[in-house]
């Protein structure tokens, strides 16, 4: 037995080793060093900084509460990215769920704890529909879901906006914003910090896309029809169908993130707040790095929430800008797609001739 144990923890060493996710970081990191070293920057100082500013004990609360966006976003935008679909009207879904959960909570008559579970539901209910429409508009009008989806997240955003700028102002306030939502209508926090329950609820929705992954038939359909669509079709997978359900699915999930902003401090909804530090971005490079498996997505929001939080302290205390971490995710994301494309080229190559790479200009 302890044998057999040895040898899985040896099989699950070795895959995290060959990774490309993890070469793809290391690579990363590496170039970085360079950047900073061209720029007469001390690099071992200036990674240090990013350790100590979001693993630290100042850092680790905002750490967490900017990786409840990211890892829920991510989780969002993985769901379809499980069977080769591609979400790109985060932004939108993620607004219109913030805008029904202030809706909500400021005008359904109900108890406090209520109130917050209605806000949380309008959230969900807005993020789905919305990206079921997305859905709708490939099933039924031929419109790619990538165009779709994509274009129907600037008409959300705008109605989000004329809501919070006029229906739903707060009355003598020069900001665009709702009025505060009442008292008792939020989310508890964990002791002083800014980290509320909603860090535990996207972290559920991750736990929940990792057993439906892994342990369903639903799970096993969706990662078929992302390695083979024909092959899933020829089984029986009815891709329109398919998609609808995982686009209301991601969402949900992205509405679920927006309600949680509302529903933490500063308890309201403001115009662009949700949208201007670029978390549906970063969660989507997320869910690309670890190629959309559920435990993967969240681990790799978890490293861009504490590179993006890092990056704060990094600037204060090196002088190094913060868009260094930002040139880090994106070349994570080019080593990446090399090495995944690499890789394919060798599987392609007939057996017993020498790999090699061509560039597009060969095909």
């Amino acid at each position: 037995m302890a044998v057999e144990s040895l040898t899985g923890a040896r099989s699950v060493a070795g895959r995290v080793l060959r990774s490309p996710a993890l070469h793809s970081v290391v690579a990363a990191v590496l170039v970085g060093a360079l950047f900073l070293v061209g720029t007469g920057a001390d690099p071992l100082g200036a990674y240090g900084s990013v350790l100590s500013g979001a693993l630290g004990p100042d850092g680790i609360g905002p750490a967490l509460t900017t990786g409840t966006s990211i890892i829920g976003l991510a989780v969002a935008l993985a769901i379809p990215m499980r069977a080769g679909l591609l979400n790109l009207g985060g932004d939108g879904q993620l607004v219109l769920g913030g805008i029904a959960a202030a809706a909500t909570g400021l005008y359904v008559p109900l108890p406090a704890p209520l109130a917050v579970l209605a806000a949380l539901l309008a959230g969900m209910l807005a993020g789905a529909a919305y990206a079921a429409l997305a859905a709708v508009c490939q099933n039924q009008f031929g419109v790619p879901l990538l165009v779709s989806s994509l274009l129907l997240g600037y008409p959300a955003m705008s109605f989000a906006s004329y809501l919070a700028r006029f229906p739903l102002k707060e009355e003598g306030s020069s900001l665009p914003q709702t009025r505060r939502l009442p008292d008792g209508v939020e989310l508890p926090a964990f002791g002083s910090s800014t980290v509320t329950v909603g860090l535990l609820l996207v972290l559920l929705a991750a736990a929940l896309f990792l057993f439906a992954d892994a342990r369903t038939a639903t799970g096993y359909e969706i990662r078929m029809t992302g390695l083979n669509p024909r092959f899933a079709a020829y089984a029986g997978v009815e891709r329109p169908r398919l998609t609808l359900r995982l686009m209301g699915l991601s969402g949900a999930v992205a509405g679920l993130v927006g309600a949680i902003g509302v529903l933490s401090f500063p308890y309201r909804f403001i115009d662009g707040s949700l949208t201007a530090a670029g978390h549906t971005w970063t969660g989507l490079t997320a869910a690309l790095l670890a190629s959309a498996a559920p435990l993967g997505t969240a681990l790799a929001a978890l490293f861009f929430a504490a590179l993006d939080v890092g990056g704060l302290a990094m600037e204060r205390t090196t002088e190094v800008p913060r868009e260094l971490t930002q040139v880090l995710q994106a070349v994570v994301i080019v080593f990446l797609a090399a090495r995944l494309r690499l890789t394919w080229r060798r599987a392609k190559k007939p057996t017993g001739t020498k790999p090699s790479v061509r560039t597009e200009g060969d095909l």
